[in-house]
């Protein structure tokens, strides 16, 4: 058996996590076992995906595993547009995981938080709290302590159980561990109302993280949501049945009634209506369809029945697959991201530490009171946890990654985003990025004893089948005229140069003057028909018969209307434009003339290649294509950006995709990737800033147990409800750079 057939790779549903560390408890709990590889935890999409060796550890064992840890595990819930009978990830059926004491059940999400488990655990906690400080008033000052003791047990024993879980799979600092130690000290030295309030804000703060959590998820869970679950199936009798969405496959007729929302990609047949498809493409004027317009799934009818066949299956619907790049987006981890988890890995064992030296060095090397310093050690753990730290940056990607998503922002993860937000110069593709990419021919000038049809013909037989715009338009203008058009064989492109095939038996060639084969193209007139299209602002393109120039064809494009926006908004950003194309001068100048940017014409793919490749030496540098001609330049750039109102090669290829097709994305995506990195720094500084302050009083005495763990809870919500302020940030409106 060869090596890739020895491992499979498995998928779960994680229930219960909510902050980063929580996903790296799973991730730690799963690692350690024999035969697990490449293992990937996202928090957002509460999923657990691995491989395993064969003859390694079991399904079973990594479900055991987690489940060990305190978390729920169970089959891996089919995602946007997928079927939902699909199978579990150990290849047949699982049983989902019991109810457990970390976090919220699947079928507790959505609700308020007092009617989740853990919000009754907080209700019960406090009211315990309330009702031994009422006992605690009447029973005698010697027995005054037992019911906090008491409270505090009752609140402690799930905290105790998940630490004493997490030391046997071998995590030993934990905040489990920390707040089990902590109130466990409490209780000896007789501080047991103040161990009792410590469990009582850990709950809560608890708490808090499964709903900041759930809200977060929440903006993922809205793009799912746009799609129907169901469906009205046309039969070949003209019978509709009801079908599940999931399952629709191309080539089946669906019925979609007023108001009801299209469930797949597909081709209207009959009907004409209103769509409203601002829940796809955020335009919120409705735009009119009828039959053989191209529809996705998420738009709503809204004047009108339409009879809809299905082009895509449900899994591969445009909306379906945004939706599934942002969730593997949000997984793929942010640099900043991955510095803080290595510097928590650090961090706790050093408070840990650090505690230790401040309960015993000042009573041994001092003589001071042990009570006080093993008081303040205690504090010092409490203060030392850094959940408000490890929530900060995944909190705030989530938030920008959906945030985006719904504004038809594809950006693929944080390390995009902090790419993003370093660029100080952006490189446009010409045709289709900054023009709208429908060229039409201007004019033809014959050479020698051709006619304007017969050059044109040639030019178009040569072309058919291309999806390069230029070729469109030619061929769009032979259809105009009703040429008929000659039979091509052997048909070659040559990227950004021309393209070629056999004719009659001749070789016809259709390209730009620059790029005409060695010995070709010199014929009398060529140069100056050339110069006399271009002088217009239009392109020339060269039609030879073997090395017999035919004629000159002159094709001009129109800049897209917002170009000049965007252009404009980019310089107030500090950020420098450039247009690359593989136009002549003249026709480039044309075109960024009044669009203020600079102009590179002339260039061949490996020309736009080198071009990218200086800039992004000089600094980092997006390159903004349609995503096919311009793939090598979308590499090597910094990030690559798409265009293509979610076109396969936009969503598939680049970094981050354009999908309204809107110019004025680009700043605004940077200006998101902005807001998203200065939201990341101001988190940091202020879990970092509290944790500092909390230090040095808790070492000082100044603060006790209950104020450093209000400390640690109001920073997590802090630096929680900050990042979420993300989501309802629009940076298309945003003044901000």
């Amino acid at each position: 058996m060869t090596a890739q057939t020895t491992a499979r790779t498995h998928e779960w549903t994680v229930t219960g996590m909510d902050c980063g560390s929580c996903a790296g408890k799973v991730r730690g709990a799963v690692e350690r076992l024999p035969g697990v590889d490449a293992v990937e935890v996202s928090l957002m999409r509460e999923t657990l995906r691995l491989r395993l060796e064969a003859g390694a550890s079991s399904p079973a064992e990594v479900e055991a595993a987690v489940r060990a840890v305190g978390f729920g595990i169970g089959p891996a819930a089919p995602q946007a547009g997928n079927a939902p009978e699909a199978e579990c990830s150990c290849g047949g059926p699982c049983e989902a995981s019991a109810p457990h004491d970390h976090g919220t059940p699947p079928e507790e999400a959505g609700r308020a938080w007092y009617r989740t488990a853990r919000g009754r655990l907080v209700l019960a906690t406090g009211a315990l709290l309330a009702a031994s400080w009422a006992v605690a008033l009447v029973l005698p000052a010697s027995l005054g302590a037992l019911p906090f003791a008491l409270a505090c047990l009752v609140g402690l024993a799930p905290v105790a159980r998940r630490a004493w879980a997490l030391l046997r799979a071998g995590m030993p600092f934990t905040i489990e561990m920390l707040m089990t130690l902590a109130a466990t000290g409490a209780l000896l030295i007789g501080a047991a109302q103040e161990a009792a309030m410590v469990v009582f804000l850990f709950a809560v703060g608890e708490l808090l993280e499964a709903v900041a959590a759930d809200r977060a998820r929440a903006g993922i869970r809205s793009l799912s949501d746009l799609v129907p679950r169901s469906a009205w199936v046309e039969a070949p009798d003209g019978s509709l049945r009801e079908v599940a969405a999931a399952r629709l496959v191309p080539g089946q007729r669906i019925l979609v009634r007023p108001g009801d929302r299209i469930p797949a990609d597909g081709t209207i047949l009959e009907g004409i209506s209103g769509l409203d498809e601002s829940p796809v493409t955020g335009e919120s004027l409705p735009v009119t369809r009828g039959p053989g317009d191209a529809v996705r799934a998420g738009a709503i009818a809204t004047e009108a029945a339409l009879r809809v066949e299905v082009a895509r299956a449900g899994e591969d619907s445009t909306i379906a697959r945004i939706v599934r790049l942002v969730e593997e987006a949000e997984a793929a981890r942010a640099p900043t991201e991955r510095f803080i988890d290595r510097f928590s890995r650090y961090y706790m064992p050093a408070i840990v530490g650090l505690a230790v030296l401040v309960a015993v060095v000042p009573p041994l090397a001092f003589g001071q009171d042990w009570g006080t310093f093993v008081y303040r050690a205690l504090a010092l753990l409490l203060i030392g946890c850094p959940c408000a730290l490890v929530i900060s940056v995944p909190a705030t990607i989530a938030s920008a990654l959906s945030s985006g998503a719904r504004r038809g922002l594809l950006i693929k993860g944080g390390a995009v985003i902090e790419a993003l937000a370093r660029v100080d110069r952006v490189a446009f593709d010409k045709t289709g990025t900054l023009t709208e990419g429908r060229p039409e021919v201007t004019g033809i000038v014959p050479l020698g004893e051709a006619s304007e049809d017969e050059v044109l013909a040639l030019a178009a037989a040569v072309e058919t089948g291309s999806a390069h715009p230029l070729a469109r338009a030619i061929l769009s203008s032979a259809e105009a005229r009703g040429l008929t058009l000659p039979e091509a064989r052997a048909a070659r492109a040559h990227p950004g140069r021309g393209a070629e095939a056999e004719v009659a038996g001749t070789r016809i060639w259709v390209g730009a003057v620059a790029h005409a084969p060695e010995g070709a193209g010199q014929a009398a007139g060529v140069d100056a028909a050339a110069a006399l299209i271009e002088a217009r602002g239009a392109s020339a393109v060269l039609v030879l018969r073997g090395d017999r120039a035919m004629g000159l064809i002159g094709l001009a494009d129109t800049p897209r209307a917002d170009a000049a926006e965007a252009v404009r908004q980019l310089g107030a950003m500090g950020l420098g434009a450039v247009m690359l194309t593989g136009d002549n001068p003249r026709a480039a100048r044309a075109i960024a003339g009044p669009l203020g940017i600079e102009p590179r014409a002339g260039l061949l793919p490996e020309d736009k290649l080198a071009a990218v490749a200086e800039m992004a030496g000089q600094g980092g540098v997006a390159m903004i294509g349609d995503g096919i001609n311009d793939a090598p330049a979308l590499k090597r750039a910094s990030v690559g950006i798409a265009m293509g109102a979610g076109s396969d090669v936009a969503l598939e290829t680049a970094d981050a995709a354009l999908l309204q097709n809107r110019v004025t994305d680009a700043p605004a995506m940077i200006r998101l990737s902005r807001a998203a990195m200065r939201t990341i720094r101001q988190n940091v500084a202020l879990a970092l800033g509290l944790k500092a302050l909390f230090l040095a009083t808790s070492v000082t005495g100044v603060t006790g147990l209950w104020m450093a763990v209000l400390a640690d809870t109001g920073a997590t919500v802090l630096v929680t409800a900050n990042a979420l302020r993300l989501l309802a940030f629009d940076p298309r409106r945003s003044p901000r750079t």
